[in-house]
């Protein structure tokens, strides 16, 4: 960006010399603005140019030189200084330009080549031009023979010089190139116009056919005298002239000219050429440099004799010339150097023209020689140099000759003078421009003050050459500071001199005289801008005249009189009458004042400039009353404005005297005559004072007023100009303000729309916003009156300021303009335009359009044009074609004249190149923008072969062709298409693409026209048979027109017009008919005004077809370019609509527009049997493709018209995927509505979708995919299964998607590929996505294998296809792929089978390499260690799964250790740790790995699985003693050698006896040191080991599995007895949120407090509990299904209050910010409740939580009382003795609530406590026994067992009998289903969701385990410090943190937990 920057800074000069092209084409724009804004050609601003112009045309970057050349045109144009250039650029544009491809640019160089031309520079031109003809690009000379003959076509044969035509003729018709030829074939045509006959001579060695083609092309050449269309400057009277002949029809005076007009053509021209280069002596070259003179003087001798031919032949003359040059400068023999300058005489006569080239070469070295004194010698080098000018120009030689005029020697300078003075007389005003009189009058006036009389007298005589040629005008302005004496010689001379073309002195004066008043600017100009200087200052000429004799002087043609007089201060002549208003001749100052002093009081012309300001104010005042009482007839309004300019004039700086001053102005220009001379005397001023803040008002007002007195348009243009020349913003913004305010009050009548424009887009490229606001503006007001076709001029502005103008103009839409309140309007324009209606809209608004100037473009369309466009090379063709474009591209408006070239784009629209074709359908859509309305006259010769083009085969070329009928019908309205029979010869063609685009075309047209001619019956036959036609969309599109045309014709007509068809056709036609009636919409309402121009201005939108690509691309190419005529459009549309009611229809009938709220799938019974049958039949092609072709998307189109609505068929199958994106959205809320529909279609929906799969718009894919998704959806819950065809048009592909680089995409099409499994069978989707595999793309093979693996994972071995071994086979080849992705894909997926095969796998996939075999027996080996959870996804979504291959599984998989390893590690990442293994290293961790291995895949070994058998359950059971001594004996060296010892437990817990890993474990935690070691996280690890094993429903399946759930019960007691306190306590916080199990260890831990209270570490204790409730506040614990957890809670805080008193709230400072702890406030609301109570705090009340403690004491101690009973029932030792003692209160207190105590306990507990107390009950009573125990004892449920207390309660039954086996069974099934086993007998069981009230798995677990990389840190610090003492260790070891993810304040915590553990262990 840096670089952008800097070139932006840059002035405009240095940009375009940039090296950056952006930089040149900025430059180059902003030039072309500078260019368009000077509006004084003789602007000192135009010579800083100069240099640049060459640059401009010469730019090596084509897009910048297109718009250098615009700039260099505009310039040539309008500079005064252009001419300079002329040489270098015509140059440049022959060897730059005319070599483009871009016709454009050749245009615009052959522009410019004409442009110099008409400023007189037509010899430099001619001759670059001429030069031109030998490049050897014939491109380039095909142009210059091109421009030669446009040059000579306008300007005829007095400027463009015929000769050196003529003489290059035949060389150019022996060209190689067949354009050259062609060319110049044309060239001697219009020669031919101009010299007729003597023509004939040079051409006759031509070859005999060429002539004979042209004698055949003069015969046809018109007889009369041709005229010039174009003039030069200096002729532009003739123009005049001409055109008043021609107004006056006065052919006889014509007659007198035409003898002018054919110049006498040379004898010269008819001489035959001498070759004379081979005729030199072999020897010239070397005597000519021999030392003797003699034979220097023999070799040129020979030279003279040869040059004294005539006419010599081109050639080579360089060494030639060398050698003569060479006599001439060196030789010292005075005689031989007058021989060599006659020689050279002698080529530069017999060449001509020729010589030029080496003019150069030898003009400085003559000039030099004229040293010599001989006159002999003098005399051949004068003869020579005069000999040498005539074959170049002035320009060419102009250097070399100032150069030599600063020689000392002044013989030289004499010479040089004469020289000068002899070529003057042969030059014309035209050829000696001032570019080139500047620098040789600054070097002749040196001269004449030279002290050699010899040289002054020269030079005068030069001058006054000059004078003669040019006139005083032109030379005046370099003679300013010539004393008078000087300046009379140099008149003198002047008379004498005789010019060589016969020009008399007096036409000279006369061509002075009538030189365009312009220039005076630029003469006041050189001696300053004051206006008294202008009358004193001792000027030359006419100047000194009185001004009023010029005032008479025409004007200059051509050129407007209002810019040119703005130069200076205002006192310019007044240009010639305009208009009728006043005219008033320019009065000097005295006169004013004269006239002033007689309307006046005498003070007050006296204190005018006086310098106190208060004089000045009362001096203003006093005009101001005089003014206001003169009458309007004696009011000298010239004078009074002049006597207000006087000093200090608008310099005024006393603002009120100022703000008087210009209500002065405006008084006078209300009241008086106020003429345009008045107008510029003060409008400078105004401008100028318009910024101002206090006058600026004022200068508003007086603008108005004089706006009013001299018309608008006039003096806007002088205002815009004259605020533009300046610089201040604020003074232009306000002018621009001013403007819009005046057009809206003036109306826009007259206004020139162009001339503003240039000045608009000045002020919009302004860097001030205000002004680039206030002519935004502007152009909204504009807008108002020109329309739309306003913003055609600004459409290459930078988007930014486009939008900003589009959006004003948006502003004005629909408005109209205001009628004008002032002025004189000579007709209303607004009035007309609501006026008129009727059935010529036409007239709407002519005006307006008439306002923007049209371009006469005729005499561009050039025969040679013409010819050039019908070439058989079909490059010229295009040629042409860009020639045309650019040229109505150039004009923006044209008029209807455009001569031949109607006919010539007629033959290219069946060009049998189609994009020829294309091109010239664009040519036309331009022409008809640019003609408007006029185009009507050519509907019938170029309109009706457009609509032949719409049945062209290619699509883009119809849909050209439909843009552009709409394009021309926009501007013509319908009529003239529907007269005749045009029409109808078309829609008779047999042509079904013609058709059914005419059909649509009308359809779209008809219904919005008011009456149309009767010729429209002439279709209806016509129609008719399109409505039999064989192509159903011709049938379609008839249909659809009918209404249309029955709305015109009627029912009757339309009936009638049936007769002539075949009965059987005549029938199904009435048929249609009847329905069309009841579609028939009403004619649109009168008011619309739409009979024949049916859209205009936005209206397009409205008609908008939703048809086919082909309309809707239409619509939008006609959007942008509406009529200027229609502003109103959008009246049209909306009365249109309602009048009818409705939206107007977009192409077809009305209903088919409702028909968007019907089905958009209809039903065709047995359609899709049908299609498959056909494709089966092969009727139609099969779907099979690597990409889409047009047949198979028009089969499926043709196939989709009867089964899907027309308008959702038309967004299907559209050219722009922004349609499909709304198809697909209808599409998916239309799939529920329309199962059976969408079923129905669902072959052609697939296809459908498969085209959209080779979109390259991601969105259409992604929404694609969406919708399949929900297909699929649906078609399963439908039950639908996928058909063959369907499946195989499909499938293959959606795999191609598999392979998209967007994951989002795979991801999608993955989801896909799962549905569609259910809607068709995974062993026929196999074969599909093992073609997938052998893609080139490596990612979708990656895909497509592990698509594999899942099949085979979710549906067994028998989904491999044909046969496992052969699919293994294939698979296993991509094992060696080069892609790491497919490798990796391979080896999971066989991996995926050996999961599910074993071995057997090998055997299978057969031999593989041995690096592909190692590695994937690598792979096999890690991912028995790896856990892997997907299979359970897979089960999950996927039930069907065969029984044997489940079994045959299970057998296969009793294989070694480590296999079994990674069926456990699944069932450990179900619970929740899938990063355990990992994370923690230490061995006691390792050791709980071990543990749950065995204890996972126990179950694995025990095939009988099937059988439950459930009776043992309720079987009474001893508790086992661990045989600790049996399995160890070493247990007494545990003291003294831990290490060995723990290495040995550690060695059983490995164990695969189940017994004997948990009695190791059993016997790590007997010992309390040993077991106080171990930390949370591996306690942590542990009891969720242990109680996932005491879950795990399987155990009981196992013969000793009640025994082995006693022991863990047991383990589990120990664990939490023995371990550290603080950490198992810190562990119930963890995971005690939702699990009931957890909160009952923390209940047993309660009971072990009053113990244990002083080894805790109870500050840690208290902040896990704080993040606990931080975590999961109170509400979210309330909104539990179970109180459990929050009774747990307040038990444990209770307890800990009791035991510590008020001494707890000093344990809180772990805690951060503890005011906001709601444990603070928990803890002190208990201590507050505490001291309250009067009864003693026993240990009793702790188990009835916080909810009782409010009640009595009373009833507090029997609480107590029941709370001690239950607390015995829960205590194994005493169970019996509690419930005797509840028998016995129950007894005794019947009415005894013991409700509370059994609500919040599990639903077992209740049971149990009930059955025992029945028990008791039979007992004392004697009523038999029952048995007392169901084989669990209450203890485990208290310390441990989960499982009856979370289902039983759901059930609500308290039989406990019932309950056990169903809930064991409900929860192996979960654990199964988790674990990725199948549940046989599922059908059979219970639904899950009945049986479970609360998940086994605390959910909690996973947001945890994101901390345990902190945890790690934690556990491997503790590592390191075994050593140090078990208080600190205690204090300081982590704790795993209850949390959820999103809390990462607690993360924080654990940060600062560790900061402190590390600075203490410091």
């Amino acid at each position: 960006m840096g670089d952008d920057s800097e070139w932006m800074k840059l002035p405009v000069d240095q940009k375009c010399e940039h090296k950056l092209w952006k930089a040149r084409l900025s430059g180059y724009e902003e030039a072309l603005k500078i260019f368009q804004k000077i509006k004084d050609e003789k602007s000192p601003e135009w010579s800083k140019f100069l240099g640049l112009i060459k640059k401009l045309v010469t730019d090596s970057n084509a897009v910048v030189q297109l718009k250098g050349l615009e700039a260099a045109l505009v310039y040539v144009e309008n500079a005064h200084v252009a001419g300079k250039t002329t040489g270098e650029v015509v140059s440049g544009v022959v060897s730059k330009v005319f070599n483009q491809p871009k016709a454009k640019a050749k245009e615009l160089g052959i522009e410019i080549c004409l442009m110099y031309i008409e400023i007189e520079k037509g010899e430099a031109v001619q001759e670059e031009l001429l030069k031109g003809l030998d490049n050897k690009n014939p491109k380039i000379v095909v142009a210059c023979i091109e421009t030669l003959r446009k040059a000579l076509s306008e300007f005829g044969s007095k400027i463009i010089l015929l000769k050196p035509i003529i003489k290059v003729l035949p060389k150019l018709f022996e060209s190689r190139e067949k354009a050259v030829r062609d060319e110049a074939k044309l060239i001697a045509v219009e020669i031919y116009r101009w010299i007729r006959d003597a023509l004939r001579p040079p051409l006759q060695n031509i070859n005999s056919v060429q002539l004979k083609e042209l004698e055949e092309e003069w015969v046809k050449l018109p007889t009369g005298a041709p005229k010039p269309s174009r003039f030069l400057r200096s002729q532009q009277e003739l123009e005049a002239k001409l055109e008043q002949q021609q107004s006056a029809g006065g052919d006889a005076e014509g007659g007198g000219d035409d003898g002018d007009e054919v110049p006498q053509i040379d004898a010269y021209e008819l001489l035959e050429a001498v070759e004379i280069l081979s005729k030199l002596p072999k020897d010239f070259y070397d005597k000519i440099e021999a030392k003797k003179w003699q034979e220097r003087k023999e070799a040129l001798e020979a030279v003279e004799v040869l040059v004294k031919n005539p006419k010599l032949e081109a050639g080579d003359y360089a060494d030639l010339v060398k050698a003569l040059k060479k006599v001439v400068g060196k030789d010292t023999n005075v005689m031989l150097v007058a021989l060599a300058a006659k020689c050279l005489t002698g080529l530069a006569v017999g060449l001509r023209k020729k010589f030029g080239q080496y003019a150069g070469h030898v003009v400085p070295t003559i000039l030099e020689k004229f040293k010599e004194k001989k006159p002999q010698v003098v005399q051949a080098l004068q003869e020579a140099i005069d000999a040498i000018f005539l074959t170049t120009t002035l320009q060419n030689i102009s250097e070399d000759v100032l150069a030599v005029m600063d020689n000392k020697n002044p013989t030289i300078k004499q010479q040089t003078s004469l020289f000068i003075a002899r070529s003057f007389r042969h030059c014309t005003a035209s050829t000696l421009p001032k570019s080139l009189l500047k620098p040789f009058c600054a070097a002749l006036l040196k001269h004449i003050n030279d002290s050699a009389p010899e040289v002054r007298d020269a030079a005068f005589e030069a001058l006054g050459t000059a004078l003669k040629v040019v006139g005083e005008k032109a030379v005046n302005p370099f003679l300013a500071d010539v004393d008078k004496l000087k300046l009379d010689k140099i008149k003198e001379c002047s008379e004498k001199v005789e010019l060589v073309h016969g020009k008399k002195a007096g036409l000279a004066a006369d061509k002075k005289e009538s030189k365009p008043v312009p220039g005076r600017t630029a003469t006041s100009g050189a001696a300053g801008d004051k206006d008294t200087k202008d009358i004193s200052a001792p000027k030359p000429g006419p100047l000194k005249k009185a001004p009023t004799t010029k005032a008479g002087g025409p004007p200059k043609k051509g050129k407007p009189a209002a810019p040119g007089s703005t130069g200076s201060a205002g006192t310019k002549n007044k240009k010639g009458p305009e208009t009728k208003e006043i005219v008033e001749p320019e009065l000097s100052i005295e006169v004013c004042e004269e006239k002033a002093s007689a309307v006046l009081p005498a003070t007050c012309i006296q204190l005018l400039d006086s310098s106190n300001w208060k004089e000045r104010l009362a001096c203003m005042e006093e005009f101001q009353k005089a003014v206001e009482l003169m009458d309007r007839t004696e009011m000298p309004c010239q004078a009074l404005v002049r006597m207000l300019a006087k000093k200090p004039g608008w310099k005024e700086t006393n603002f009120q005297v100022m703000q008087m001053k210009l209500h002065i102005v405006a008084l006078i220009a209300q009241k008086g005559n106020f003429s345009k001379t008045s107008a510029q005397i003060v409008l400078d001023g105004l401008v100028d004072k318009i910024g101002d803040v206090k006058c600026g008002n004022n200068a508003k007002e007086a603008m108005t007023a004089i706006a009013e007195a001299c018309m608008l348009p006039w003096t806007a243009e002088q205002v815009m100009s004259m605020a533009f020349s300046q610089k201040n913003p604020k003074n232009q913004s306000e002018t621009l303000n001013w403007l819009s305010n005046a057009i809206k009050e003036f109306g826009f009548s007259g206004l020139n729309v162009k001339a503003f424009i240039s000045n608009v887009k000045t002020a919009l490229a302004a860097t001030n916003p205000a002004v680039r606001t206030s002519a935004i503006t502007l152009l909204g007001v504009m807008y108002l009156y020109v329309g739309p076709s306003l913003r055609m001029f600004f459409e290459d502005e930078k988007p930014a300021l486009l939008s900003q103008i589009d959006a004003e103009f948006e502003k004005m839409q629909g408005q109209s303009p205001p009628a004008p309140t002032r002025g004189i309007s000579k007709h209303s324009i607004s009035g007309t335009d609501e006026g008129e209606d009727g059935d010529e809209p036409d007239e709407v608004g002519t005006d307006v359009v008439d306002l923007l100037p049209r371009t006469e473009i005729s005499d561009k369309i050039t025969s040679e044009l013409v010819s050039k466009i019908s070439d058989k090379n079909w490059k010229i063709r295009k040629e042409g074609l860009d020639e045309v474009a650019g040229i109505i591209n150039e004009a923006k408006f044209i008029q209807p004249n455009i001569g031949e070239l109607p006919t010539a784009l007629k033959g290219r629209l069946n060009d049998s190149n189609k994009i020829l074709v294309q091109q010239t359908l664009n040519i036309l859509q331009q022409l008809a923008v640019a003609m408007g309305p006029n185009i009507k006259q050519h509907v019938k010769n170029l309109g009706i072969p457009i609509i032949t083009v719409l049945g062209d085969s290619k699509n883009n070329v119809r849909a050209a062709a439909l843009a552009t009928v709409n394009a021309w019908a926009e501007q013509t309205g319908m009529k003239e298409w529907l007269e005749g029979e045009d029409l109808s010869e078309e829609l008779k063609k047999e042509n079904p693409f013609l058709r059914q685009e005419l059909l649509g075309w009308l359809a779209e047209k008809l219904p919005t026209l008011r009456s149309t001619p009767t010729d429209l019956i002439l279709c209806v036959p016509h129609l008719y048979s399109c409505l039999e036609d064989r192509n159903g969309d011709v049938r379609k599109k008839a249909q659809d027109a009918l209404p249309f045309f029955m709305m015109h014709l009627g029912y009757e007509k339309m009936a009638k017009a049936t007769g002539k068809l075949k009965p059987t056709s005549k029938d199904q036609v009435l048929a249609m008919l009847e329905k069309a009636k009841a579609n028939m919409p009403a004619k649109p309402a009168a008011s619309a005004k739409a009979s024949s121009k049916p859209m205009g201005g936005s209206a397009p939108a409205k008609f908008q077809p939703s048809s086919a690509p082909v309309e809707d691309s239409v619509s939008s190419t006609v959007e942008p370019k509406p009529d200027p005529k229609k502003a109103k459009a959008l009246g049209v549309s909306s009365k249109v609509k309602s009048a009818q009611g409705k939206k107007v229809p977009s192409k077809t009938s009305l209903k088919e527009d409702e028909d968007k709220s019907g089905p958009i799938f209809i039903v065709v019974p047995n359609g899709k049997e049908q299609r498959m049958k056909d494709e089966k039949g092969l009727k139609v092609l099969k779907w099979n493709f690597t990409t889409p072709r047009d047949e198979y998307i028009e089969q499926l189109k043709t196939q989709m018209s009867s089964c899907v609505a027309k308008w959702l068929q038309d967004e299907m199958f559209h050219s722009d995927f922004q349609h499909h994106n709304k198809a697909l959205a209808v599409m998916v809320d239309h799939l529920e509505s329309e199962k059976e529909g969408v079923i129905g279609c669902l072959d052609l929906i697939l296809k459908w979708l498969t085209l959209r799969f080779f979109d390259t718009n991601t969105s259409v894919l992604m929404k694609a995919l969406e919708y399949l998704k929900l297909l699929f959806t649906l078609l399963s819950e439908e039950e639908y299964h996928l058909t063959e065809n369907e499946a195989s048009s499909f499938i293959p592909y959606l795999i191609l998607k598999v392979g998209e680089p967007k994951d989002v995409i795979r991801k999608d099409v993955r989801a896909i590929l799962n549905r569609m499994c259910l809607v068709y069978p995974a062993s026929k989707m196999f074969p599909f996505i093992m073609e997938g595999t052998k893609s080139k793309n490596s990612k979708q093979r990656a895909e497509c294998l592990e698509e594999l693996g899942c099949l085979v994972e979710s549906y067994g071995m028998n989904v491999c296809q044909p046969t496992p071994g052969k699919a293994l086979k294939e698979i296993a080849i991509h094992i060696g792929d080069r892609d790491n992705a497919v490798r990796n894909a391979a080896l999971n997926t066989i991996v995926t089978v050996y999961n599910v095969h074993g071995d057997q796998v090998f055997k299978l996939i057969g031999t593989l390499s041995e690096k592909d075999m190692s590695m994937l027996e690598e792979r096999i080996k890690r991912s028995a260690k790896r856990p892997s959870a997907a299979p359970v996804k897979q089960v999950e979504e996927k039930p069907p799964r065969t029984q044997s291959i489940n079994s045959n599984a299970n057998m296969l998989r009793k294989g070694p250790a480590e296999d079994m390893s990674s069926k456990l590690n699944q069932a450990r990442s179900m619970s929740g740790h899938p990063e355990a293994a990992q994370i923690v290293r230490r061995e006691f961790q390792l050791d709980l790995d071990e543990i749950e291995n065995d204890n996972g895949t126990v179950r694995c070994e025990m095939p009988e699985l099937v059988q439950h058998k459930l009776d043992d359950i309720f079987e009474p059971v001893l508790i086992p003693e661990p045989k600790i001594r049996a399995v160890s004996p070493h247990f007494d060296d545990m003291h003294s050698n831990t290490a060995s010892t723990i290495n040995f437990i550690i060695s059983q817990v490995a164990s695969g006896d189940i017994n004997t890993s948990i009695q190791a474990l059993t016997q790590l935690f007997q010992i309390e040191s040993l077991a106080r070691e171990a930390s949370t996280g591996v306690l942590k690890d542990l009891m969720h080991g242990l109680i996932t094993l005491m879950l795990d429903s399987r155990i009981e399946d196992l013969e000793e599995g009640q025994q082995v759930i006693r022991s863990v019960n047991l383990l589990v007691v120990k664990v939490l007895e023995k371990s550290d306190q603080t950490n198992i306590l810190s562990l119930g916080q963890v995971n005690g949120d939702r699990n009931y199990l957890y909160s009952l260890c923390l209940w047993r831990m309660v009971r072990l407090l009053p113990d244990t209270i002083n080894s805790i570490n109870l500050d840690r204790i208290l902040l896990d509990i704080h993040i606990f409730m931080k975590v999961f506040p109170k509400e979210k614990l309330k909104q539990c299904k179970s109180e459990f957890p929050i009774r747990t809670l307040k038990t444990l805080l209770h307890t800990l209050c009791k035991l510590k008193g008020p001494k707890i709230l000093d344990h809180l400072t772990m805690i951060d910010n503890k005011n906001e702890s709601e444990l603070e406030a928990h803890l002190c609301r208990m201590m507050k409740h505490s001291m309250d109570q009067t009864g003693s705090k026993s240990d009793k009340e702790t188990e009835k939580g916080a909810s009782r403690i409010d009640e009595k004491s009373s009833k507090a101690k029997v609480n107590d009382f029941l709370a001690e009973i239950f607390k015995k029932i829960g205590s194994k030792e005493n169970t019996k003795e509690g419930l005797a003692e509840l028998y016995e209160y129950k007894k005794k207190y019947s009415d005894a609530d013991i409700e509370p105590f059994l609500k919040n306990s599990s639903q077992f507990f209740q049971s149990y406590v009930e059955r025992g107390l029945r028990v008791i009950e039979m007992e004392r009573e004697g009523k038999g026994r029952i048995p007392a125990s169901t084989g669990i004892s209450p203890q485990t449920e208290v310390s441990c067992m989960p499982a009856p207390t979370s289902t039983v309660s759901s059930i609500g039954n308290t039989n406990g009998e019932e309950v056990g086996p169903s809930v064991y069974l409900e929860r192996l099934k979960i654990l199964r289903q988790r674990c990725g086993l199948d549940n046989t007998k599922q059908d059979e069981r219970p639904p899950l969701t009945s049986l479970l009230s609360k998940p086994a798995v605390p959910p909690v677990a996973s947001s945890t385990d994101m901390l345990h990389s902190k945890l790690s840190q934690l556990r491997e610090s503790r590592e390191q410090h075994q050593h140090s003492d078990l208080d600190s260790n205690q204090t300081h070891s982590s704790g795993s943190v209850t949390t959820s993810s999103s809390s990462t304040a607690n993360i924080d915590d654990l940060k600062k937990r560790l900061e402190r553990i590390k600075s203490s262990r410091k």
